[in-house]
């Protein structure tokens, strides 16, 4: 027996009701469930602590990440041993030398991973998917990844500069583009993924490559999908719940994912959450496989003088200085001269929708080190300064720079419309939804999402005031949940035969720290970091990648080509 875990509270992701069991695994599968009267080479001592499947992480974009890093944290941190990227239709496969500046642009503008990070971590050493899977599968990562074919990169591969530029594709354009989905559906690709969502810009502002294509090339493009085996559709997002025709778009996805045999899953948000739902449930009953992806928190995004966006992210005196170390920003803020003359400068509109939120003061509220998720209308900024009866902006500017300019807000996006939680158990428990949204290995100057298991497991079953989740069904969101979705049949359980992913978690210890900024990327690229406590352990294929939240040298992750079945 390479590994036993000892008398630990075992859920294993299908049952709400645990039990306290050994577990016995063997060449990284588990072998035996209950006594285990052998040693293992491993012991692991899990008494007083719970035990649970590793967990699926179906929508990130560490496309990047897996290339220049071993590690894919901060998912790897927070009890995920299997990751999907290529989520959203970005990607860089396939990629001809003369666009990868075209490619690199637009995941800076889509994902925010800032081009310098992006020249500096890509190695590039393919062109085609399928080559750039072999340099996946070439590289060790302490966890294993499986990868989505992007449509923006199939679009520019096929039509080149038309392609970029969003002109209707041609009959030749759609036959390479059968073809070259085909061929990385051979290759291993879980499924294709797409986008039409309008926040979705280049660097420059522009509309990305797949903005408002014909239903037409989706549909070659999922035929391709369904004559090379079947797979997932997966739109970020074809539905646009902000928008009046936000049923129109769900009747279309719902036909590319009929005509593809795939299984179809979708971003979902607060607004109007439960009239799509009901309309899915209907489109399943008639025999499709549509899930929605919706987010057990609130959407928002961190708000700091070193991140992205704040409120003078857009003003032309913080652009000129805004690529300056903290320490040299920080002294030309603290000049009252720079002070009054940014609080009297108006931003300037440089085609990004998330730049022009940042001065929503109403839906902004001060991070504390111990973070309030759902705070009351009292505690934002505009709340606040209205009591002191001061201008937002100058009490914005103030605070920003507080504790060395490491203070942060957090500027509240959506699934928060009336300031409560409350409407999420019931969209969590649908039958239809499914947990994802984390984009881990994106955005890493605003958010830092990928946190969510710990944020479930911790907040939704143990800390929250109001309504909670039971600890078995939230384990079951994390992990046999989305590995049914992603067609992983062989992980996200505990039982005899399946994959060895397993995590032992200090369910007391269990919780989320302060953000912080940390500049860990390529190019001295930085990113928002939410440290994690409570794993004590953490096996992928039944090798320790964390012991009592610090990795270890381990890295047994693997590339997952195409679809598995549960274990017989």
């Amino acid at each position: 027996m390479d590994v036993v875990i000892r008398r630990g509270t075992v859920f294993d992701g299908q049952s709400d009701d645990p039990r306290e069991a050994d577990i016995g695994i063997s060449d990284g599968i588990i072998t035996r469930i209950g006594d285990v009267p052998e040693r293992g080479l491993e012991e692991i001592d899990a008494r007083g602590m719970i035990v649970t499947p590793g967990f699926v992480d179906i929508h990130t974009h560490y496309d990047g990440q897996a290339i220049w890093s071993e590690r894919l944290a901060p998912s790897s941190a927070n009890g995920v041993t299997t990751a999907v990227m290529g989520s959203c239709g970005v990607g860089f496969a396939p990629c001809r030398r003369e666009d990868r500046e075209l490619l690199q642009a637009v995941t800076e503008g889509v994902e925010d991973i800032p081009e310098v990070v992006l020249a500096k971590g890509l190695a590039w050493d393919w062109e085609s998917y399928p080559e750039y899977l072999d340099a996946l599968a070439s590289r060790q990562h302490d966890i294993d990844i499986a990868s989505l074919f992007p449509h923006m990169p199939l679009r520019v591969y096929a039509m080149g500069k038309r392609g970029a530029d969003r002109e209707p594709a041609t009959a030749a354009d759609l036959a390479k583009m059968y073809e070259l989905t085909r061929e990385a559906v051979a290759a291993g690709a879980l499924g294709v993924s797409t986008t039409q969502l309008f926040t979705h810009r280049t660097r420059d502002g522009d509309q990305v490559p797949t903005f408002g294509v014909a239903e037409q090339e989706l549909h070659v493009i999922a035929s391709a999908l369904k004559d090379a085996g079947g797979g997932i559709w997966q739109a970020s997002a074809i539905v646009d719940m902000a928008s009046a025709a936000a049923a129109d778009d769900l009747e279309m996805f719902n036909r590319v994912v009929a005509s593809g045999g795939a299984s179809g899953t979708f971003t979902l948000g607060q607004i109007n959450w439960r009239q799509m739902l009901d309309r899915v449930a209907e489109m399943n009953a008639a025999g499709n496989t549509i899930t929605a992806q919706v987010y057990p928190r609130r959407f928002g995004l961190y708000v700091n003088f070193d991140l992205t966006i704040h409120p003078f992210c857009l003003c032309p005196s913080f652009r000129a200085i805004a690529q300056l170390p903290m320490d040299d920003k920080l002294a030309l803020l603290r000049n009252p001269e720079f002070k009054a003359k940014l609080l009297a400068e108006e931003p300037v509109d440089i085609g990004q929708p998330f730049h022009l939120i940042g001065r929503n003061f109403d839906r902004m509220y001060p991070v504390e080190a111990v973070q309030d998720y759902e705070p009351s209308a009292d505690k934002s900024i505009a709340a606040m300064a209205q009591a002191r009866g001061v201008d937002p902006l100058a009490l914005a500017y103030d605070m920003l720079l507080e504790n060395d300019g490491q203070a942060m807000f957090f500027l509240q996006y959506t699934n928060y419309e009336d300031r409560s939680l409350d409407f999420m158990p019931e969209l969590l428990r649908d039958p239809h939804t499914v947990i994802g949204l984390a984009d881990g290995g994106a955005h890493y100057g605003m958010i830092s999402d990928a946190t969510y298991p710990t944020f479930l497991l911790s907040y939704w079953t143990r800390d929250r005031a109001g309504e909670r989740l039971g600890l078995g069904e939230a384990i079951r969101m994390l992990s046999a949940a989305p590995a049914e979705t992603a067609r992983l049949g062989d992980r996200g359980r505990i039982a005899p035969g399946y994959k060895a992913d397993i995590n032992v978690i200090d369910y007391g210890r269990l919780g989320l720290g302060t953000p912080r900024v940390v500049r860990d990327l390529p190019a001295g690229g930085k990113r928002i970091d939410q440290p994690t406590s409570g794993y004590a352990a953490t096996l992928v294929s039944g090798q320790i990648i964390r012991r009592n939240d610090e990795a270890t040298s381990a890295l047994p992750g693997q590339l997952i080509r195409g679809s598995r079945r549960a274990p017989t």
